[in-house]
């Protein structure tokens, strides 16, 4: 999805500051359009501003300068159960004294609804998250997922104009995390409902959001698709956030618009797409993925540059092989590659040649 501006956009962050003490800011002049229907993820750090960002659009939080718009409409002074919002939190906030049925009925309630409607709008929450058996439980009955679920339907129950959702399978073990990312976002595509979801687990993000704001120090660093965000990174710290990444240290010794040529700290000579640049003789980071790193001649791209390399150790991690290399002077490089019939074994203090599409080198900020 495309990033949304002005009448579309169905949530507005317009130069929205937040301190805590009036002197730190905390979230510095946040402007985000997120379109209707959309999934986005506000993914960083602990203490990025992520999760503040979130509170202030729910109505926990209040804006210390700017203003959030929700449907064109100005929230600054509405209180959070006049905004129309559904929240699912990590700890899934289900009231333990209630049956499933009745933390469902709860917000239905407050929002004056008769019985039959209540009854009708439970019932259909609960099949959305193939919960509908469960509704005399207690939620000390159900396990972690289950209680997950709940908190899901509890929060869709009302027809939210949004859903909020604040690490909401941070507490859930690996494997039930990963089947709950694929239920949550094939749920919002049959909805169509919009979602702003926080989390600090980057798989988490490329796996559900249309688009993605990497947040560090209270600002958005880059708000793009996943496939963007991985391929083209617009700084050192995205390229490292999101996905494993090699950086190598060098000097920009040539520029031609956006096309670099960087010295390496062995004196090696590299080509490098320039990411925001300016001049000669500027220090860079130079951003390559694992597995866009081919050590085998004939899989090497025509225009590849090859450096040296010297294995330091080889990981067997199932399906794929992790490598360990020191590389223009540097150690923690790391090269990735598929785990296949008759794959060539790497030894510690082999000495080998790597090689990358020059395409597949950023020069980015140095670190």
């Amino acid at each position: 999805m495309t990033s949304q501006s002005g009448n579309d956009a169905f949530v507005v962050f317009d130069h929205v500051q937040k301190s805590y003490d009036g002197q730190v800011l905390v979230v510095k002049d946040l402007n985000l359009s997120i379109g209707k229907g959309e999934f986005l993820t506000m993914l960083g750090p602990s203490g990025s501003g992520k999760t503040t960002c979130l509170m202030m659009l729910a109505g926990f939080e209040t804006a210390t300068h700017g203003e959030i718009l929700l449907d064109g409409q100005n929230i600054n002074d509405v209180p959070p159960h006049r905004r129309g919002i559904g929240m699912v939190f990590q700890n899934y906030a289900l009231f333990p004294h209630m049956t499933v049925g009745e933390n469902l009925s709860f917000p239905l309630e407050v929002r004056g609804m008769s019985k039959s409607e209540r009854q009708e709008r439970i019932a259909r929450a609960l099949d959305m998250v193939q919960m509908g058996q469960f509704a005399s439980r207690r939620p000390a009955q159900l396990s972690g997922g289950q209680q997950q679920r709940i908190a899901l339907a509890r929060a869709l129950v009302f027809d939210p104009k949004l859903v909020l959702m604040d690490e909401p399978l941070g507490a859930l073990d690996k494997q039930l995390r990963e089947h709950m990312q694929f239920e949550i976002k094939a749920l919002h595509d049959r909805l169509g409902i919009t979602v702003v979801y926080v989390t600090h687990d980057q798989g988490e993000a490329l796996t559900m959001s249309d688009r993605i704001a990497v947040f560090n120090d209270g600002r958005i660093q880059q708000l793009a698709a996943p496939p963007v965000l991985y391929e083209q990174p617009e700084n050192s710290f995205v390229a490292g956030f999101i996905g494993e990444n090699n950086a190598l240290r060098g000097v920009i010794e040539k520029l031609d618009g956006d096309k670099a040529l960087v010295r390496l700290g062995n004196g090696e000579l590299i080509d490098a797409t320039a990411v925001n640049i300016r001049e000669s003789g500027q220090a860079t980071t130079v951003s390559i993925r694992p597995e866009r790193v081919e050590f085998k001649p004939e899989l090497m791209p025509a225009d590849a540059h090859t450096v040296e390399a010297q294995v330091r150790d080889v990981i067997y991690m199932g399906d794929i092989l992790r490598a360990r290399l020191h590389v223009a002077g540097q150690e923690d490089f790391v090269m990735k590659y598929r785990n296949t019939l008759g794959q060539v074994k790497l030894s510690p203090n082999e000495t080998i040649r790597i090689g990358w599409h020059p395409e597949d080198a950023r020069a980015l900020d140095p670190v």
